[in-house]
């Protein structure tokens, strides 16, 4: 007798890309009927994103009011709203292995957006909006930054950018940077004594990622300013490419093993050497943490990244558990709004950034308001024509709790996420004063 939900830890399976069969359209659609039929039996995730409510009314407005009637060209419609934060896996569904019915929805969906990206069905202005080596190679040119920045701001452009790449006129995006994280910071650290401690090495190898290094280089200086405050010896990664994170929620799985075949040789050796590898954004931390890993089980050195792999916060958490973080914040931080975005929560560390909120305010004023819900951007999902009105939907919740007690600040270790919300916020009358990178407020904590 199958039981109903399973108490375990959830188990993850590596990712069979590799195989023929996982292109199998006919066996993927048999193998989301099947999930498909599970989730709508229970519907435990109607709420985490546009997925579970798109599935749920084809059921509820088709013929028989169950799967068998929903047409299986709608099943696009599904797969089109997930955007693999894994929220479904790791935080709600209890059929997930190693219940027998081993329900791996994320990883459904993947498959299927193989499929469709094998086939052609990802357009060309999709996978332009996931080149992110290719449009962040304008950044720290100064005339093109100065000119790309200003003419992104104006409606025309905004209506062109709608009609050859499907970039909603309302949404927020990025700017360049004027000069690049990684022309910008010594590529070494003063700092030069190693202490490791049990839980965290004593140097650190960081990963810049794209986002830092061509759109908010602060989020990155602001990390070296902590690891030199704290007397930690750091380098920057010799050379690195995006993390591949895009292209994987694209489907793309070819470009994710060229992304790889670039990094984790040169990743690998800073694992060897006693490195942690530290990456300022969730989703490239949860790259090589958890997918990476995933499609490439039998690479030794894949697995050694992942083991190496730190977010900021577990490491910095780390070492103040280890007695080796300076405590001397002299700075209060007021109110503070602080969104967990999805691809923190799924890595399986628990709530750091928190911790760390807490530890300050064990030394200065701080107020904190948590919030643990998906904010709706989840990458390219939150600006494309078709699903920025479904992200800013997902995250009404977000914002309106982001604005409660009226916040000095808000931040997010994801800060697309931040910006995402301050946007939503912003059009819901409810304006933040500021909005600050979790690293950035620890740095004006410590006073630096």
């Amino acid at each position: 007798m199958t039981r109903e939900g399973n108490l375990e830890a959830p188990t993850r399976h590596p990712i069979d890309w590799n195989n023929p069969q996982f292109y199998d359209e006919q066996a993927a659609f048999d193998e989301m009927h099947r999930i498909f039929d599970i989730c709508h039996g229970c519907r435990r995730c109607v709420s985490l994103c546009q997925s579970f409510p798109t599935l749920f009314d084809l059921v509820d407005e088709g013929p028989t009011g169950e799967v068998d009637g929903v047409k299986r060209d709608d099943y696009w419609k599904v797969v089109d709203h997930c955007y693999l934060c894994d929220l479904c896996y790791m935080a709600k569904c209890p059929y997930v292995p190693p219940h027998p019915w081993q329900v791996d929805f994320p990883h459904t969906m993947l498959r299927a957006k193989a499929i469709k990206f094998k086939a052609g069905g990802v357009s060309r202005g999709e996978r332009f909006l996931a080149s992110t080596d290719v449009h962040g190679q304008f950044a720290g040119i100064p005339v093109v930054v100065q000119v790309a920045n200003a003419v992104n701001r104006t409606k025309p452009a905004r209506k062109l950018m709608d009609k050859a790449l499907h970039v909603h006129p309302e949404a927020w995006l990025p700017e360049l940077a004027k000069q690049r994280f990684r022309w910008s910071v010594p590529k070494r650290g003063q700092a030069t004594t190693v202490t490791n401690g049990q839980r965290t090495p004593g140097k650190v190898a960081i990963y810049s990622t794209c986002y830092v290094n061509y759109n908010e280089p602060g989020i990155g200086r602001d990390l070296v300013q902590l690891l030199e405050h704290n007397d930690i010896p750091y380098v920057l990664v010799e050379k690195e490419q995006c993390c591949g994170m895009p292209k994987f929620e694209l489907g793309d799985l070819e470009s994710v093993a060229k992304h790889k075949e670039a990094n984790i040789p040169v990743l690998a050796r800073y694992a060897k050497e006693g490195y942690a590898i530290v990456t300022p954004v969730p989703s490239c931390t949860l790259m090589f943490k958890q997918e990476l890993p995933l499609m490439f089980p039998g690479c030794t050195d894949t697995q050694a990244v992942k083991e190496a792999m730190f977010d900021p916060f577990e490491y910095l958490v780390g070492r103040y558990r280890d007695g080796l973080l300076k405590t001397d914040f002299r700075n209060p931080l007021g109110k503070v709004s602080y969104h967990i975005p999805c691809h923190g929560r799924v890595q399986n560390i628990g709530r750091k950034t928190e911790e760390m909120f807490k530890l300050i305010g064990m030394h200065v004023n701080v107020t904190l308001n948590v919030v643990e819900r998906c904010s709706g951007h989840a990458g390219t999902y939150g600006v494309k024509t078709p699903t920025h009105p479904a992200a800013m939907k997902i995250g009404r919740p977000v914002f309106k709790a982001m604005a409660k007690d009226e916040p000095d600040v808000i931040s997010s270790d994801c800060a697309l996420a931040g910006h995402h919300i301050a946007q939503g916020m912003q059009q819901a009358g409810q304006a933040p004063k500021a909005l600050q990178h979790p690293l950035s407020l620890m740095r004006q904590a410590y006073g630096i």
